[in-house]
């Protein structure tokens, strides 16, 4: 075999790793746009969406819990000294 011949042996053995590799990726949602930025499976992305919207409407509700105890307690404490008052 000659050098030459052993040369595109090698990098025809090169491109067909990397088309096997990307195949791969791809089949598992590891694929890349033109960049060779990696791309996210759409599914997953719509599902990371909606647990990120409820988490947000969770932490609203926390806060809104969180600042309005203290008007309770404030309510409850104003209670406590008109009945003390009577």
């Amino acid at each position: 075999m000659s050098m030459w011949a052993a040369i595109v042996l090698i990098v025809l053995i090169i491109v067909i790793a990397g088309v096997m590799k990307s195949r791969s990726n791809a089949r598992l949602g590891y694929g890349t746009d033109e960049d060779g930025q990696p791309l996210g499976d759409p599914r997953r992305e719509a599902e990371l969406q909606r647990e990120i919207a409820e988490l947000r409407e969770r932490l609203q509700v926390l806060e809104r819990i969180a600042t309005d105890d203290g008007e309770a307690k404030r309510l409850a404490a104003d209670i406590e000294r008109l009945r003390d008052e009577r």
